[in-house]
């Protein structure tokens, strides 16, 4: 009856296919060239056929909801009714596939996107959130209880949680350290450019400047310069002085740093202030652990305000002199089961990140309270003559930035191998889920 000349004009569209091939034998069906398109589901999203009104899907129980709701979403849009047979293996139907089937038939009136999401969830569970798992422990405690507990784990677990910042606006005196491109014809142009004599192409050139802006850190900017070295030959020393500034502002963006100028100290004495809104006493402890002998970069001080301290005071660490790690620790308001404590410690990381976010509008250190602040100090750096600054600067600031960067990179392995841990279990069970299948199909025949 469907096809009463007996002559069924067949075509397929799935991802193997030639490139353009799929799109060409979709558009060939669309026009009426041929009566069946036999396709896997890369058809689920963006195929608009008004003239098809039938829909046969194969091994239906092995899809989720969201793939089961587009594909039956493929036909009835036009005036002509349409038809969605959902085809399923009988000993293949787990109780959550049923689930799902059922959801579809139940779930057929027009807008019922939301409804179908709804269920997905109710059937999967609220689920892990780090994971792949979908335990629906949120559920079980509440979600506002459960984000408590989960951000109060992350933060035992990783003492370098220092928020990075994206930019870090430089206020040293005739624009030194600073890589900010001129906002008008009467200002100075810091931008990092490499000279048209050491990459002479255009689109090269402009690839390679915007690859070292983006460096997240020391390593990668030395990285970068080799590559640098072995292609165009050796750095012009203006580079070298432009690639310095750079390997500054990748250690201030490791460390917080959204703030840096020079602050008048009263005696005609110039310290440089490098804002760190979201530094905190547990950052600094874990970071001396890392440094040599534990001992804090000299020439770099660290001044903590009194509402970080659980003694209510100022706190200033020294650098180059030893300090006692245990006692720092103590110190630091962080560690505590008060849920008040928590609470605070959230509306302090939510501040800090209202700060930086807000720091390269600011033109002056004088707008802003530092003593509000956690900061780094380097004394006297005022009297350093032009053009030695941003070496000092560099020099204290490298050791520390280099251990927060080791220290996350250390984090993205761990969480690289427990990734990988998780699909080899994921796939164990789905091979021994599969057996067994097999097993029971083999019993049943013997039966």
């Amino acid at each position: 009856k469907l096809f009463p000349d007996g002559d069924v004009r067949v075509i397929q569209a799935h991802g193997r296919m030639a490139r353009g091939a799929a799109e060409e034998n979709v558009a060939s069906f669309a026009e009426g060239n041929y009566d069946i398109l036999l396709a896997t589901t890369v058809i689920e999203n963006g195929v608009d056929i008004p003239s098809v009104n039938t829909i046969l899907i194969q091994n239906a129980q092995a899809f989720g909801m969201s793939t089961l709701y587009q594909l039956r979403g493929r036909v009835g849009r036009s005036s002509l009714q349409g038809f969605a047979y959902f085809l399923h293996k009988e000993e293949a139907i787990t109780e959550q596939s049923a689930m799902r089937l059922q959801a579809m038939a139940d779930l057929h009136e027009l807008g019922s996107g939301f409804d179908v999401a709804n269920r997905d969830l109710e059937i999967r569970g609220a689920g892990s959130l780090l994971g792949t798992e979908q335990s629906g422990m949120a559920a079980k405690v509440g979600f506002d209880l459960y984000m408590r507990m989960l951000k109060k784990s992350i933060r035992q677990l990783r003492g370098l949680d220092l928020p990075m910042v994206p930019r870090t606006n430089v206020l040293l005196p005739d624009g030194e350290g600073s890589i900010e491109v001129s906002a008008g014809p009467d200002d100075t142009d810091n931008a990092f450019k490499i000279p048209k004599s050491y990459i002479p192409d255009h689109e090269e050139r402009l690839k390679e400047e915007g690859a070292a802006r983006l460096a997240e850190s020391t390593t990668q900017l030395v990285d970068l310069t080799n590559l640098w070295k072995e292609t165009y030959g050796p750095l012009p020393s203006s580079l070298q002085s432009k690639l310095k500034t750079l390997h500054l502002h990748a250690c201030t963006r490791q460390l917080g740093i959204d703030l840096v100028g020079l602050d008048d100290m009263g005696d005609g004495q110039l310290d440089c202030v490098l804002r760190s809104p979201g530094l905190r006493l547990r950052h600094w402890a874990n970071i001396c652990k890392s440094l040599p002998r534990g001992v804090p970069t000299k020439g770099l001080d660290v001044v903590f305000p009194a509402r970080f301290s659980v003694t209510r005071e100022e706190f200033e660490i020294k650098g180059g002199k030893k300090i006692n790690l245990e006692a720092l620790a103590a110190r630091s308001n962080f560690g505590d089961d008060d849920d008040e404590e928590w609470d605070a410690l959230d509306q302090e990381e939510v501040e800090a990140m209202k700060e930086i976010s807000s720091a390269v509008n600011v033109k002056n250190l004088e707008e802003v309270d530092l003593e509000q602040y956690p900061r780094f100090v380097i004394k006297n750096l005022g009297a350093v003559k032009v053009g030695s600054r941003v070496d000092i600067l560099l020099k204290a600031l490298l050791p520390a930035s280099k251990v927060v960067y080791e220290n996350q990179q250390s984090d993205k392995e761990k969480a690289r191998v427990a990734a990988e841990l998780r699909e080899k279990r994921e796939m164990m069970k789905k091979v021994k889920k599969e057996n067994d299948a097999v097993a029971r199909r083999r019993l049943g025949s013997l039966d």
